[in-house]
């Protein structure tokens, strides 16, 4: 079977996909290598990290990069590495006159105009997916929850799949396709299910079952490893973590907090069901393929499936009590004020709302919401610590 490398429970690991965009135009611009050689001049122990230290690195286009924490304690921690890896970001990319540009899409980019990286694992993704693959003009975060335990792994899966609508709701922001409004909260969503070994987990009991399936996968020459199994939840063995893939790019550091704060809470409410000898529930996959698509549909306003029996309630709602529900676990993680943001966003409303409500402030302007989303950003990094100085 494929070992399962444990973690400290609930550790914290978060990727962050972000754009690159011309400051004039605001078009999206292939500018990762400029970038990147600029970030390595100036602190080149981002792009040679020591074990699993903060990072920076290329992406499957051009015109993107990632910031990547290293193994964390809390979201204060991991926030403040993603606060100071941007800040870097950002001041190597301003005489460059290149913008971080962080959403699940671009509002009018052509994805037919966009360069990929050329590395060998990406060109073998374009040669297998042709049409689809060359449309993953998409960005999103990602956060890894460390697991004690290989029997936790599969449970924690299922749970996170039970709040998956919540997680993509809370984080939609990519209405907006080649300039049109697609009418979906999360385009991104719908575009990144294309690829193979995609989409909602299969959601096995054992874990035989799920190294029978990678196994599997491989002898098909479906995949050629583990890591190209993906899933929008799944577990890492190698790295001992649950990772959370639901999510569209997210603007502010803030935000990304809040997202992390929330996955850990749920992640940490699950291990102590088990470590208490109870049961993790979860949704047969039919109903969770069907809530995946109401979250990118509606965002916010989904009424989402929460029961086996087909029982449906207002995502919000539902996310409002996720949060009462978690506090004192938020509280133990010490990411309380983090948790409680998820409020905010919700009263707020995520990046889809913020968007549109951009587009029709300014008579129609695309260009507008890519500024704005820009300016939050940096708005975001004139206050590095912020999370930490909270408390």
């Amino acid at each position: 079977m494929i070992p399962f490398s444990s973690s400290p429970q609930s550790s914290l690991g978060i990727e962050w996909e972000i754009a690159l965009a011309d400051r004039e135009s605001g078009d999206l611009v292939s500018a990762a290598a400029e970038l990147m050689a600029a970030v390595e001049a100036s602190h080149g122990e981002f792009l040679e990290p020591e074990g699993f230290s903060p990072q920076v690195t290329g992406e499957f286009l051009a015109n993107t990069v990632e910031a990547v924490t290293g193994v964390c304690a809390t979201v204060a921690e991991a926030t403040d590495q993603l606060t100071r890896i941007a800040e870097v970001l950002q001041r190597c990319a301003d005489p460059l006159g290149v913008d971080l540009y962080s959403a699940g899409t671009h509002p009018y980019a052509r994805w037919t105009e966009q360069p990929v990286t050329a590395k060998d694992r990406y060109e073998k993704v374009l040669e297998r997916t042709q049409y689809w693959g060359r449309q993953m003009l998409v960005y999103g975060v990602h956060v890894h929850v460390g697991l004690d335990s290989r029997d936790k792994a599969l449970p924690v899966v299922r749970r996170l799949v039970r709040y998956y609508p919540h997680l993509l709701a809370l984080s939609a922001s990519s209405p907006y396709w080649e300039g049109v409004d697609t009418g979906y909260a999360s385009q991104r969503a719908m575009i990144f299910q294309q690829l193979p070994a995609s989409g909602i987990p299969y959601q096995f009991t054992q874990w035989a079952e799920y190294s029978d399936y990678i196994e599997g996968l491989i002898a098909s020459e479906t995949i050629e490893e583990e890591s190209e199994n993906r899933w929008d939840i799944r577990p890492v063995a190698r790295y001992g973590t649950v990772e959370m893939r639901v999510c569209d790019g997210l603007a502010t550091v803030q935000e990304i907090g809040a997202i992390a704060a929330l996955t850990q809470c749920i992640v940490e409410e699950a291990s102590r069901t088990i470590d208490n000898g109870g049961t993790v529930d979860g949704l047969p996959r039919w109903y969770a393929e069907e809530n995946k698509w109401r979250a990118a549909r509606y965002g916010l306003d989904a009424r989402v499936i929460v029961a086996a029996d087909g029982s449906v309630r207002p995502v919000a709602q539902e996310l409002e009590e996720l949060v009462d529900r978690l506090e004192p676990i938020s509280r133990d993680l010490d990411c309380e004020a983090e948790l409680a943001h998820v409020r905010q966003i919700i009263r707020g409303g995520p990046g889809y709302i913020r968007q549109r409500r951009t587009f029709e402030e300014s008579d129609g302007s695309l260009r507008e919401v890519v500024r704005t989303i820009v300016g939050a950003t940096r708005e975001g990094l004139s206050t590095p610590g912020e999370s930490a100085a909270a408390r």
